[in-house]
């Protein structure tokens, strides 16, 4: 095993995670970087690895630690991975680590974060009027409860929720009807047949 083979590994993966990471190839014996791919961290080949005793391993041991958290000087925090690659008598002879800049990731999770944030309520003085929302919030409301949708409706369901759109004053606006009957999936016609019975004979609350 030798660091040119080992470098089609390296590189791939740099491919791989560009822009985001850089991955590094140490020598343990020698203590030093023997190659590195985007170095986010301005290392270079023939820097020192410090990457502890090493030595100290045994075959037994694991040969993949992390992700585990690192820093840049700028400030960037990093998530860390080591992979040791073993000779064949199970001494550590190169370790390939991958650093990953989680600051693009960071600024994602908290862009999606504060689009997920709670709304807040609509402001009374723009939509105390909006007879519209009124519309979509009952309807939208009274399908949601029964479990279907509006095209499922039947015509006691049309009938109950055409007196709530009513008595919410929704049908009394000037040119509600054509709304209301979209929102139905209804023609005007059928809209104002439903609307004369349920004035005429509205349902009564249920003992």
């Amino acid at each position: 095993m030798t660091p040119e083979q080992l470098a089609p590994i390296g590189g791939a993966l740099a491919r791989l995670l560009s822009p985001h990471a850089e991955v590094v190839l140490h020598d343990p014996a020698a203590d030093e970087i023997v190659a590195i791919w985007n170095p986010l961290s301005g290392r270079e080949p023939g820097d020192p690895s410090l990457l502890g005793e090493l030595n100290e391993l045994s075959p037994t041991d694991p040969d993949v630690y992390g992700p585990y958290p690192k820093v840049l000087p700028d400030g960037r925090r990093l998530s860390s991975i080591s992979a040791i690659m073993r000779d064949a008598d199970g001494k550590p002879a190169y370790v390939f680590c991958v650093n990953v800049d989680r600051t693009a990731f960071e600024e994602a999770s908290r862009l999606l974060a504060a689009f997920a944030a709670p709304a807040h309520g609509q402001p009374r003085v723009l939509f105390q009027n909006d007879w519209s929302e009124t519309l979509n919030e009952i309807v939208a409301a009274y399908v949601r409860d029964r479990g279907v949708t509006v095209d499922r409706l039947t015509r006691d369901d049309r009938l109950e929720l055409l007196g709530k759109l009513d008595a919410a004053g929704v049908l009394s606006q000037r040119r509600s009807v054509p709304a209301v009957a979209r929102a139905l999936r209804m023609s005007r016609s059928a809209l104002y047949q439903l609307l004369a019975q349920t004035r005429k004979e509205p349902h009564a609350d249920p003992a």
